[in-house]
């Protein structure tokens, strides 16, 4: 499959089956995170791999929305993060979204799918995985092989036509 044809068959799972994600899986999905473009190449972005069954409990306790996923990916970022001088705009939140984005489609490159998850409360987030100390969380992902009724939403392929979408300059 094409870049975009990858784009277009990727879809949020909100149902996961209880099928572990294989860790050769996991390995070309972080790739895809790490080798993503970052302001400045300054490369503030970590992704942590939620897997063992105890710390999937403690991120129930930081969100509803796991879907039964076996495996959860936390996108976050540093400080380190360029700085835009003339708005003083920090491009941690942007690094960091250009990683997740190259990592859920590769997750759907791979035969899995995903969702993306902001709906997460970042205190819980800091008490229940103490590793991520110094970073600003963004996202979450759960991943892993849809359930039977892990299916697109119906308004998955609704989209504003390219003229609504885009202007031409």
């Amino acid at each position: 499959m094409d870049i975009l044809g990858t784009m277009q068959a990727r879809y949020s799972c909100r149902s996961f089956s209880d099928k572990p994600v294989e860790q050769e899986k996991i390995d070309r999905i972080i790739e895809a995170a790490r080798c993503a473009p970052s302001a400045v190449n300054r490369q503030p972005v970590h992704v942590w791999v939620v897997k063992s069954p105890s710390r999937i409990e403690d991120m129930k306790a930081c969100t509803r929305y796991t879907f039964n996923s076996t495996c959860i990916l936390m996108f976050g970022y540093s400080d380190d993060a360029w700085v835009r001088p003339f708005d003083n705009k920090r491009f941690g939140d942007v690094d960091a979204t250009i990683a997740a984005t190259q990592a859920m489609l590769e997750v759907t490159a791979q035969g899995l799918e995903s969702t993306w998850v902001g709906y997460f409360d970042p205190a819980v987030v800091k008490e229940r995985f103490p590793e991520t100390k110094g970073y600003t969380i963004t996202a979450l992902f759960p991943i892993g092989y849809p359930a039977e009724d892990g299916t697109p939403s119906a308004r998955h392929s609704e989209r504003k036509g390219k003229e609504e979408f885009s202007t031409i300059l």
